[in-house]
């Protein structure tokens, strides 16, 4: 699967899981087939998002084609406003 989501089901803050619910929400009306990668499961899987993210205080959710960083959410929302969500993600 080329989609990577990286999120995080431990969270005090709201904008997070709003904005991960809205990113889930859009790949799922585009039928986008997306990978989900927790990283509450282990520290690890943070410092491999922020590592392929290019930034030590990434935080989710975060996108990626395979190993390609696509942006984050502020990034995905400008792409679903401007309808290049698949450019976006490197699916075109």
């Amino acid at each position: 699967m080329g989609i990577k989501l990286y999120y995080t089901t431990v969270t005090a803050s709201r904008t997070v899981k709003s904005q991960q619910a809205e990113v889930m929400r859009i790949l799922d009306s585009k039928s986008i087939q997306y990978e989900l990668i927790d990283i509450s499961v282990g520290g690890e899987l943070r410092d491999e998002m922020r590592s392929k993210a290019g930034d030590p205080t990434a935080v989710p959710p975060q996108l990626f084609n395979e190993d390609h960083y696509c942006g984050n959410y502020e990034m995905f929302s400008e792409a679903v406003e401007a309808d290049t969500v698949e450019q976006f993600l490197k699916l075109a």
